[in-house]
């Protein structure tokens, strides 16, 4: 004989709580919140179903699971990779690569963990990269190694929904006996670059110290040429006044022994005196002798004893300023010859080409009379 349950009040209470239980675990497992960073694939027993949106999605409960994906850009570390380049030197490389997801479905359905196959994918590709390399491109282009890379990347990352943002290697180190070696070398160049930038250094010098000899020199011909012609001109000028000289002295011999000649007339008995023409003209010059000019009629002032214009013409007097303005002009125009000369020299002509100081000179005395040829001309003027 079966007898009835009945239930008491405890009872009931405790299937209450279960069924209060079971209807908050049902809504917590029916909503799903997603972050605004983020999207999550949605599978019900199983099958894939759709991707959910940032914030609150429902979904079946205790059937459904759901698979999160970062939609900011993310940065993954590439290993340090050993690689040989194509001239058989080893190095050691490390690259950050920066990638974004695109399309979550895809990079659930098509790859198993797309971080890690980016990764994977990074290191073979840049071990293949620096393999087909010399290794001073591998130290100096940077900027092509990582283009090369992210071109690698880019097809099968896009497959799986991921794409490279950007590549960037950070080191590339060559093995320690090749920086030794590159050591040595940087320090043969920079001892080179020294050792030429002091032969140059010494060069200049050289050049400029010969510049200015050449100067000085051109300047002290030039005023050795001009003390030359005052000197000849002086000798000229004092050969003249001795020539001058003596002929006033023989005049005033023959003038005095007239004198005497009239002296002694004049102590005779005679009282008639005949005085030839001649004598009167002595008379007349030993009064010039004894006054230094010759009384005019009506007035007119003494004579000058100046040179006159056919002396001055023959000594050159009124021309010595234009000489030596000539000669100050052919010096300025050998110094800017000098300076022509020494700028074509720093462009890189040969300094062998430079004259010497005393090719100067000589060619100078070459071109200038000397004293000697001077006075010859003067003696032979004052003979004529």
């Amino acid at each position: 004989m079966l007898v009835p349950l009945q239930a008491g009040p405890g009872g009931l209470t405790v299937v209450a709580l279960l069924f209060l239980v079971l209807v908050v675990i049902t809504v917590w497992q029916s909503v799903e919140i997603v972050d605004a960073t983020e999207k999550r694939a949605l599978t019900v027993f199983g099958e894939y179903r759709k991707l959910l949106e940032p914030g609150i999605n429902f979904v079946p409960p205790f059937v459904s699971a759901t698979h999160r994906f970062d939609m900011r850009t993310q940065t993954l570390d590439v290993p340090r990779q050993e690689a040989i380049t194509r001239d058989n030197s080893p190095v050691t490389a490390d690259a950050v690569v920066y990638i974004k997801v695109m399309d979550a479905k895809k990079a659930y359905l098509e790859v198993e963990d797309y971080k890690r196959a980016v990764s994977n994918l990074a290191q073979t590709t840049l071990r293949a990269v620096l393999g087909d390399m010399e290794l001073d491109d591998t130290l100096n282009k940077r900027q092509q190694i990582n283009a090369k890379i992210r071109k690698e990347l880019d097809e099968p990352t896009d497959e799986w929904g991921i794409r490279v943002e950007s590549v960037e290697v950070r080191e590339v180190n060559p093995s320690k006996d090749v920086q030794q070696a590159m050591e040595q070398q940087t320090s043969a160049e920079r001892k080179r670059r020294a050792m030429i930038l002091e032969a140059q250094g010494e060069r200049r010098s050289a050049i400029e110290t010969a510049e200015g000899d050449k100067q000085s020199n051109i300047i002290r011909a030039q005023g050795e040429k001009q003390s030359q012609i005052l000197e000849a001109q002086g000798d000229a000028v004092s050969t003249v006044l001795r020539a001058k000289s003596a002929e006033s002295m023989g005049e005033r011999a023959v003038i005095e022994k007239g004198m005497e000649t009239l002296e002694s007339i004049g102590q005779g008995e005679s009282t008639t005196f005949v005085l030839p023409q001649e004598l009167s003209s002595l008379v007349g010059r030993y009064g010039k002798h004894l006054t230094g000019s010759d009384v005019k009629e009506d007035g007119e002032q003494l004579e000058s004893m100046d040179f006159d214009a056919e002396t001055r013409e023959l000594l050159g007097l009124d021309d010595i300023e234009e000489i030596l303005g000539q000669i100050d002009e052919e010096a300025e125009m050998d110094v800017e010859a000098m300076e022509q000369e020494a700028q074509a020299i720093k462009q890189g002509e040969d300094p062998a080409d430079i004259k010497s100081p005393d090719e100067v000179i000589e060619e100078m005395d070459e071109e200038a009379p000397g004293v000697e040829e001077v006075e010859a001309e003067m003696d032979a003027e004052l003979e004529k």
